[in-house]
């Protein structure tokens, strides 16, 4: 169906006598998404996944993946963050996300031990994206201490959690590898219990 008949169609739903359904809200709006992206104006597309850590929040720019989230984070927090530092032209769209949910689910289901997927880092400054862009350095299914990955800088391993902690793309840039040197699991942004979930998928594999 072209473009011009697909607007019809929408237009014929909503205007029927019994009004959309939400299956029809459901198409208009992955159809107006779509046509938002092709054009341009869409700066920020976002979508929800399921895993075996609960329901995760991806967020997209045309750069690449911006943004992984936990529910426990608060998803209207997060897409309010992104709407004020990265851009408000901010809009549901899953297509855009579907390589980055793919890898996702490989990575859950084992059967990837590396993500390969373009990173916009615009969140990330200083210190932090220092330290983060180190991280993915860490194998699969192995650790490092705080102190390990002060990149060089034994003073700066408080530091070091501090970016863990505030990492906008947890799983992808396995910050969960990153423990303390009493081999204490230590803090994570999804909770101390999702960090040993991860550690304890990787060492199975």
């Amino acid at each position: 169906m072209s473009t011009p008949d697909r607007d019809n169609d929408f237009a014929a739903i909503l205007d029927g006598a019994m009004g959309p359904t939400d299956a029809d809200v459901a198409r208009l709006h992955a159809h107006l998404a779509a046509r938002a992206d092709a054009a341009g104006l869409l700066d920020v597309a976002y979508r929800t996944v399921e895993t075996p850590v609960g329901t995760l929040l991806l967020a997209a720019t045309l750069t690449g993946l911006v943004r992984v989230a936990y529910e426990r984070e608060g998803f209207e927090a997060v897409l309010e963050n992104l709407a004020e530092k990265v851009s408000p032209r901010l809009l549901k769209s899953p297509t855009r996300l579907d390589p980055a949910s793919r890898q996702l689910e490989e990575y859950f289901d084992r059967r990837r031990r590396r993500f390969d997927l373009p990173l916009d880092l615009a969140l990330l400054t200083g210190f932090r994206r220092t330290v983060l862009t180190y991280l993915p350095g860490i194998d699969y299914g192995q650790t490092a201490s705080y102190g390990a990955a002060a990149v060089n800088n034994p003073k700066a391993v408080r530091a070091v959690g501090s970016a863990c902690a505030t990492n906008p793309l947890p799983v992808v840039i396995p910050c969960h590898r990153v423990v303390r040197s009493d081999g204490a699991v230590g803090g994570y942004l999804g909770g101390t219990a999702t960090k040993r979930q991860l550690l304890d998928l990787e060492a199975a594999a």
